[in-house]
């Protein structure tokens, strides 16, 4: 995996074939350092993912989940992406996507459009698109969404908390904006996730 430059201009190059061994032999050194798309199910995984791992010719690697949720791909019930390391794949950014993902993670875009981070940050929303599509993969809402939907899946795995909580404290405008956003991206409903937790897996 090459490390890049603290002030490159681009996410941090993933190199196919350590990826690739990486995945194969679930390394956990490399575990939040990429996410793996398998593109004849639609799902992506941390490496250390429990499954058979797909064949090598039917992957893509993600820096980021978010990049991963941004080309299709929905998040794996068995190796939870979302409670995966912080990404060193962002470590590399320059200081304003630093700052606006901390923001990001912190609600900024929960009540809030980018035009208002962007004037937070003293930049223009479309610069601040650009930095994102070039550090992260994702734009700043696809980041936001996958932010709110991790604090959810979490919620939902580690509390018993009512629905409605669980989407206002994962900054859910409403319990049907949710509702419709989690089944779109994990293919079920929260209730549905939440059973799956007292099930053998």
């Amino acid at each position: 995996m090459e490390t890049g430059s603290p002030d490159s201009d681009s996410i941090l190059p993933l190199d196919h074939r350590e990826c690739e061994r990486a995945r194969s032999r679930r390394d956990r050194r490399y575990d939040g350092r990429f996410f793996t798309g398998v593109r004849t199910t639609h799902i992506y995984c941390r490496p250390v993912c429990p499954v058979r791992p797909a064949q090598a010719r039917n992957v893509t690697f993600y820096p980021t989940a978010a990049a991963a949720e941004a080309s299709g791909f929905r998040p794996c019930l068995r190796c939870r992406p979302e409670t995966a390391p912080f990404s060193p794949a962002w470590q590399g950014s320059r200081a304003t996507v630093h700052r606006a993902v901390r923001l990001i993670r912190a609600g900024a875009l929960d009540n809030a459009n980018v035009e208002a981070l962007a004037e937070r940050l003293g930049i223009g929303s479309r610069h601040l698109d650009r930095l994102f599509g070039r550090h992260i993969g994702a734009s700043p809402l696809q980041v936001a969404r996958t932010t709110r939907i991790q604090k959810a899946k979490r919620l939902l795995d580690e509390t018993k908390l009512p629905m409605a909580d669980v989407a206002a404290r994962a900054g859910f405008a409403s319990l049907r904006r949710f509702n419709a956003v989690f089944a779109e991206v994990y293919r079920r409903t929260p209730t549905q996730i939440r059973r799956i937790r007292f099930k053998p897996v």
